[in-house]
């Protein structure tokens, strides 16, 4: 199976967030920063790359997803602030 990414979007630093999955980070967060996916990320300016991680499978990185989207917004803003305390926007580093 092909790897599976579970990633978190940010408007700005402590500012709102989106959690989604994805096969393709890079094509899935050009979309996200060029207003290509319609909803909430459009709607509020979401498309700052600010976490995320590698699974092997797709069925892993829902099941992540899922836990996450349902964690209190402390423990996600913990998640990202462990490997990106400044909220820096990591879309140039994958791309």
């Amino acid at each position: 199976m092909a790897q599976s990414y579970v990633y978190i979007l940010a408007s700005r630093s402590g500012g709102a967030i989106y959690t989604g999955v994805t096969k393709d980070l890079v094509r899935r967060v050009y979309e996200h920063k060029n207003g290509l996916v319609p909803g909430h990320t459009k709607r509020y300016g979401i498309d700052k790359l600010v976490y995320f991680e590698v699974h092997d499978s797709v069925y892993q990185a829902i099941q992540r997803e899922k836990n996450i989207k349902h964690w209190p917004r402390a423990w996600k803003t913990r998640l990202i602030g462990e490997r990106n305390a400044e909220w820096r926007d990591l879309y140039a580093e994958i791309a």
